[in-house]
């Protein structure tokens, strides 16, 4: 798949848990909500990052006129990532819970249709089509070893991203695993209290 069909589809895909999100029910008491946010940081954290190391310096090189769009779009990252490190800690008891979210909802829908009507046609225009499909591989390849979780703090361009980004998505994949470990002891403690 080329480079921008596997962005736009991370844009729809990211989006459809936007919309399921502000058609939940009130985010008071856990439930939907919080689990839906927790699936909305991994995607964007896994898609912010394959397009920070992979996609944005790629094309930066190959297609030097993107270069402003391409700072833009770091810079936008860089709110988006403190915004979701944020709310990954938080209770969605908070009153600011679903301001928060809603906010993040905003900055990311902006930053896609600027992503989307600015910079893919740039890119477009700037590199042929077999550098697309390139990328687009590379892309695929880049999702099995980045982050899962924000780190606002990490580099976002090479190569502090492409050392830091490796490391990171150990521990984000260690997180995950023990936390679901311990879900699963949940789950079976509860039906051996029954």
């Amino acid at each position: 798949m080329d480079a921008i069909s596997l962005l736009k589809q991370d844009h729809r895909k990211v989006d459809a848990l936007f919309r399921q999100f502000e058609r939940a029910g009130p985010a008071r008491g856990g439930g939907q909500k919080k689990g839906l946010l927790e699936k909305i940081i991994r995607e964007l954290s896994v898609h912010t990052a394959i397009e920070e190391q992979v996609f944005y310096p790629l094309v930066r090189k190959g297609a030097p006129d993107t270069t402003d769009n391409v700072l833009i779009a770091l810079e936008q990252h860089h709110v988006a990532k403190w915004e979701l490190d944020e709310l990954e800690g938080m209770d969605p008891d908070d009153d600011r819970f679903e301001a928060k979210v809603l906010v993040l909802i905003d900055n990311i829908r902006h930053h896609v249709e600027e992503e989307e009507e600015a910079l893919f046609p740039q890119v477009q225009a700037g590199l042929t089509r077999q550098q697309l499909d390139e990328i687009g591989n590379r892309l695929a390849q880049a999702r099995e070893s980045v982050p899962t979780r924000p780190h606002p703090r990490m580099p976002d361009e090479p190569p502090g991203n492409v050392v830091a980004g490796p490391a990171a998505a150990v521990v984000d994949r260690a997180y995950e695993r023990g936390k679901e470990a311990v879900e699963q002891i949940r789950e079976q403690v509860g039906r051996t209290g029954d």
